[in-house]
């Protein structure tokens, strides 16, 4: 069985205003971890919103402007038009760092959106410090994923879905042998990740039970998350060099 992964995706999207938007056209369900419409839901939307880094606590210079995460890119979306079935992330990674991929085998397809942003990157099961306050967090350390679908997955193969992009993006932090910034081990993410899947309701594309790495759409899933991984640690890695 053949399989293409390219950095071209068909999914509508743009960029107006520091934000990614990506247009289902049309409702989808979205399995998400995202800080406004996050969970189990129903979106016509996503968005992706580029701010600018939150100072430490310790340091001098104004609060955040968008106070609740959640508020704040409710508010967005009702500016940009786009109702309140949009799930929303927020990053300190600029809109011009975007990568993009996709995959398909046959009739089905995987895409993905991604910003990624590793100075805050840690490795699971890390004790919480005060460290994690340092200057390091006014830089870019959020690694978003956005991934799309046109099959249709039951509740499980969501889970399974965002457990495989999970997996595919960890292995590509330790192929590229990014360390934790405080522990200086192999970082499994960072502190603030997020990541979403969007698939069709059922009915309306291949239906798909499971979706774990012994899947084909467990595979395509892997393939688009570590090429958008890797694809975007190096323009992290561009970024942080020209704006030391």
């Amino acid at each position: 069985m053949t399989m293409r992964v390219r950095s071209s995706v068909q999914t509508r999207f743009w960029i107006k205003e520091h934000t990614l938007i990506v247009d289902f056209y049309g409702r989808r369900r979205v399995l998400s971890s995202a800080p406004q419409g996050g969970g189990l839901t129903t979106a016509t939307h996503v968005l992706n919103h580029h701010v600018e880094s939150a100072p430490a606590s310790n340091s001098p210079g104004p609060a955040p402007v968008w106070g609740s995460p959640s508020r704040y890119l409710r508010t967005l979306a009702s500016a940009l038009g786009l109702g309140t079935d949009t799930v929303g992330l927020m990053t300190a990674v600029p809109m011009t760092k975007l990568v993009t991929a996709r995959a398909s085998s046959g009739n089905l397809w995987v895409e993905c959106f991604a910003t990624v942003g590793v100075t805050n990157a840690v490795r699971a099961g890390e004790w919480p410090a005060a460290s994690v306050l340092l200057k390091d967090t006014q830089r870019p350390g959020t690694i978003n994923l956005i991934l799309v679908t046109n099959a249709s997955l039951s509740n499980a193969a969501l889970v399974g879905a965002v457990q495989v992009a999970t997996e595919a993006k960890t292995g590509a932090l330790r192929d590229h042998a990014v360390p934790s910034c405080h522990e200086h081990r192999d970082a499994t993410g960072t502190g603030t990740d997020a990541v979403v899947m969007a698939c069709h309701t059922r009915g309306h594309g291949p239906w798909h039970l499971y979706s774990g790495t012994h899947t084909v759409i467990g595979a395509l899933i892997g393939r688009v998350a570590a090429a958008c991984v890797t694809r975007g640690l190096a323009k992290a890695k561009k970024w942080q060099e020209r704006h030391r």
